[in-house]
């Protein structure tokens, strides 16, 4: 993974100490609300519905284990004694004080971490497939590639101040598990005539205006992509709205120009650009960055560890957790692990200090010293050889991170909701632990196969509800909260955004409406093979809207 230079400590550094004065000035009077709201927001911190809560960037979701601790450490001394992992792979803490963060930003810049840019109306966490650099199917490492983002677009001063905040994404797979086409910018590493460059993506987005991004080119040399992405940026800036900040998403500029007109812009902007304009992005630079990704030193194994058939035969719970928490691992004899932070009865995403602990533990004993943090709200150790699974899976599962349902029915993304948030209508937390306590029996969970559901408190849609095969949303309607179902959403490379079908449910009528969906899928299914999305793609919305609204 990256580490600091000298350059990037004292940057942080000296950040840390800039934020601790403004702190003082906020905590003295010196400084209005309304004033600090833009410092804070430029450091993580946001003011939520019952006190600050501290956003911590983990660029492109990868965690050591020391990181990991101190994160935990947080947790422990300063929070509730958890955490909150978030879709953007970032970390969440609700509970912090404020005279406490300074502290905390020191402390997290011990190891290399911070919380810059995690939040206010600029180039966010650059995100990426929690199994980069393990995946079997990947072409290459994307990992690079997004620290080459980072570096370039952090402190950027032609964007620090853009109409609205800003995500990017990058896959290097045929099957894209980062959610490239519902992002500001979604980049797809691919190569062509032997040489590496990018499928670019432009305008995707969730909230109040949920759009699919355009294809803006099919191929950008991995030499020009920081001047194309540059290109883009500069047109969005110029023309972005920001006289109404619902329509200020660069998905809003693609649509109203329409996209002929926006992809001619943005390649006049890109030819345009003078000699001394460009990024000298070199294959020596390319290279260097490429370094600090190096595979770790994986032992040979063969591709079939006896240990671990002898554990599956004697325990039928492990043998379920491997068929589903398990993804191919390039090298034979390995695997990358799903941890789940979805156990029944535990907010979605949340894990405490002992827990996290426990993960930097396993990391650094069998995952060679490797996390993950993935957009579904879970933590992965990417490289773990066969042979240790029934040791990872005892102490996980002592510790309550045993639950197998990765991709499953219960494995939820589900926003904080109006237990915390200021923004939202209704509670997410509360109605998905209700849905989750339906399918708790593991043999039918696995039995309902690849199922996503994804739950949002309102229409900013943190919960990621419009491409959740299931997508759940919370509304207010007289003081009352409702939830509207939204059926055929999927953020992989098919990649489509969930249909309304129908007046919103009181949240007691959610789970009992849910259960009747997947039966009615049960029932009509093929096989067992055919997963939930494809026979809904086959057989429409409507039979299962009137599922949906039967009478039990």
């Amino acid at each position: 993974m990256y580490r600091y230079d000298q350059f990037d400590a004292r940057i942080v550094a000296e950040r840390v100490a800039q934020f601790r004065g403004q702190v003082a000035r906020r905590l003295s009077g010196e400084l209005l609300e309304d004033e600090f709201k833009p410092l804070r927001l430029q450091n993580g911190v946001y003011l939520q519905l019952h006190a600050y809560m501290l956003r911590i960037a983990i660029p492109y979701g990868q965690l050591s284990p020391r990181q990991l601790r101190r994160l935990a450490e947080v947790a422990r001394d300063y929070d509730r004694g958890f955490g909150h992992f978030t879709t953007r792979q970032n970390i969440q803490f609700n509970w912090v004080a404020l005279k406490d963060i300074p502290d905390v930003l020191e402390k997290l810049a011990e190891v290399e971490m911070h919380a810059i840019q995690t939040s206010g109306n600029c180039i966010r966490n650059t995100t990426t497939d929690h199994f980069a650099g393990a995946a079997q199917d990947e072409l290459l490492d994307p990992r690079p590639w997004c620290e080459i983002i980072r570096q370039w677009s952090t402190f950027h001063p032609e964007f620090a101040a853009l109409p609205r905040k800003f995500k990017i994404a990058v896959t290097a797979a045929e099957h894209d598990r980062a959610a490239i086409r519902v992002h500001d910018v979604g980049l797809h590493i691919l190569q062509k005539d032997g040489v590496t460059g990018f499928e670019v993506w432009v305008g995707g987005g969730q909230g109040r205006t949920p759009v699919i991004a355009t294809l803006v080119n099919s191929f950008v040399p991995e030499s020009e992509i920081l001047d194309y992405l540059e290109a883009i940026m500069r047109v969005y800036n110029r023309y972005g709205r920001r006289d109404n900040k619902y329509k200020a998403r660069i998905k809003i500029l693609v649509t109203e120009l329409g996209e002929t007109e926006y992809i001619r812009q943005v390649e006049e902007e890109f030819a345009a650009q003078r000699p001394h304009e460009k990024i000298a992005l070199t294959a020596d630079e390319i290279a260097r960055i490429h370094a600090y990704f190096a595979p770790p030193a994986l032992a040979a194994k063969p591709a079939v560890s006896e240990r671990l058939e002898a554990a599956k035969a004697a325990d039928p719970a492990f043998a379920r957790w491997t068929r589903v928490n398990l993804h191919p691992h390039k090298a034979p004899g390995y695997a990358s692990v799903t941890v789940s932070l979805k156990p029944q009865g535990i907010a979605p995403g949340d894990a405490t200090d002992t827990q996290m602990e426990l993960v930097a533990d396993l990391a650094e004993k069998f995952g060679h010293g490797d996390i993950r943090v993935s957009h579904a709200q879970n933590l992965i150790l990417p490289h773990v050889a066969l042979d240790d699974l029934p040791e990872i899976y005892a102490a996980l599962d002592a510790a309550g991170l045993g639950t197998a349902n990765e991709s499953r029915i219960t494995d939820m993304i589900v926003c904080p909701g109006l237990d915390y948030c200021n923004l939202a209508n209704a509670r997410s937390i509360p109605v998905s632990l209700e849905v989750s306590k339906l399918f708790a029996d593991p043999a039918y969970e696995e039995d309902i196969g690849r199922l996503h559901i994804n739950v949002s408190g309102c229409i900013n849609a943190c919960g990621h509800h419009h491409v959740g095969h299931i997508g759940i949303l919370g509304v207010d309607k007289k003081g009352e909260e409702f939830y509207q179902i939204l059926l055929g959403g999927r953020a992989d490379e098919k990649a489509a955004l969930g249909n309304i079908v129908g007046p919103g449910l009181r949240a007691e009528e959610v789970p009992g409406a849910i259960h009747r969906v997947v039966e009615f899928y049960r029932a009509q299914r093929t096989s067992k093979d055919e997963k939930f999305i494809d026979t809904l793609e086959r057989l429409g919305h409507q039979p299962f809207q009137e599922a949906l609204y039967a009478a039990d």
